[in-house]
């Protein structure tokens, strides 16, 4: 678990940033493999200097503000994406708010006023696709025929291929899409995971003998309707708890057809969950979404889900996403 995480807003006063830091430039949304061999190498440039690492980050998502009123299926919302950087050991990250002044800022004015001027980095790190200023049209090779005058360091990282495909945030969306979980699970190096605040629902779990603890996810999350096998974390630091469960994301057929809801079942827990933030990973698919006849097919159906996924978990006993506490 890492600590002392520092995050840096735009409001932070100039004195207060440390000089002298390597930064690892991203959207990192997800944090895959590909993002962590960019931080990995702002990691070592930094450890060779005695210098702390960050990563610089942008929210929201420019894909958002480029295109407000269309869907966007993010991997991780803005906490839970500081929560993966908190966990790879980094120092801290700079969040740059990205609005209309952020968009129209040159690709040179980016390098000279906010990293060189204001962040005073020694070295960047960024990954072989990297694109910012006004109009994209600032690079890798920018950075790189930029970093001699300046006098810093810049490592450009190639794509990260798994059996010769390329991981990125898009292919793990498509792999989430698809219920393809151990892909996603493979590029991301662990499991796609969402939080939410647990509601109350219709309460039908509990006649069925499966109380559900409810949650909303966002209405453009991308996750193929089935049902999973999960691991669910509650609380933070000393007061974390981890729970194996068994979990349905859609919009339950057999019964409303509703809106996509995330309905988990907790193996062995007694108690209310009611108002609790948990964490739910997605350790493995186990079926589509079914409408089913009757109450009792569903039931059988439903010993069969909670058995193949406690058969799954206990295959992966540890598996759970390595966060880091940001105050």
């Amino acid at each position: 678990m890492a600590s002392g995480f520092t995050i840096i807003r735009d409001i932070a006063l100039a004195a207060a940033i440390p000089k002298g830091g390597v930064v690892a430039i991203g959207n990192f949304d997800g944090v895959h493999l590909g993002h962590r061999a960019v931080i990995a190498a702002a990691f070592e440039m930094a450890r060779s200097r005695g210098k702390p690492a960050f990563a610089v980050t942008f929210e929201p998502h420019p894909r958002k503000f480029f295109s407000p009123n269309a869907s966007q299926f993010r991997l991780t919302d803005e906490t839970n994406k500081l929560r993966l950087l908190a966990g790879t050991g980094l120092d801290g990250a700079v969040v740059m708010t990205f609005d209309a002044a952020r968009a129209g800022t040159t690709a040179q004015d980016f390098i000279h006023q906010d990293l060189i001027e204001r962040l005073g980095v020694s070295g960047i790190a960024v990954g072989y696709d990297f694109r910012f200023g006004k109009g994209r049209v600032g690079s890798p090779s920018l950075l790189v025929s930029e970093a001699p005058r300046l006098g810093i360091e810049v490592d450009v990282q190639p794509p990260v291929d798994i059996d010769e495909r390329a991981v990125s945030s898009s292919a793990v969306r498509m792999a989430l899409a698809e219920g393809r979980i151990a892909d996603a699970t493979a590029m991301l190096g662990g499991p796609w995971f969402v939080t939410g605040e647990v509601i109350h629902g219709e309460k039908r779990g509990r006649s069925l003998g499966y109380p559900t603890a409810n949650i909303r996810l966002d209405q453009d999350c991308g996750l193929k309707h089935g049902i999973y096998a999960v691991r669910v974390g509650r609380g933070e630091g000393k007061d974390h708890h981890r729970f194996d469960g068994v979990a349905s994301f859609g919009r339950r057929p057999t019964f409303d057809n509703g809106a996509p809801l995330l309905e988990v079942f907790v193996f062995n827990f007694q108690g209310d969950l009611y108002g609790t933030i948990l964490d739910v990973a997605f350790i493995d698919f186990i079926r589509n979404e079914l409408k089913f006849d009757g109450v009792e097919a569903l039931v059988r159906q439903m010993d069969d889900d909670a058995a193949r996924a406690k058969t799954q978990l206990a295959a992966a006993p540890d598996v759970f996403p390595k966060l880091g506490e940001i105050g």
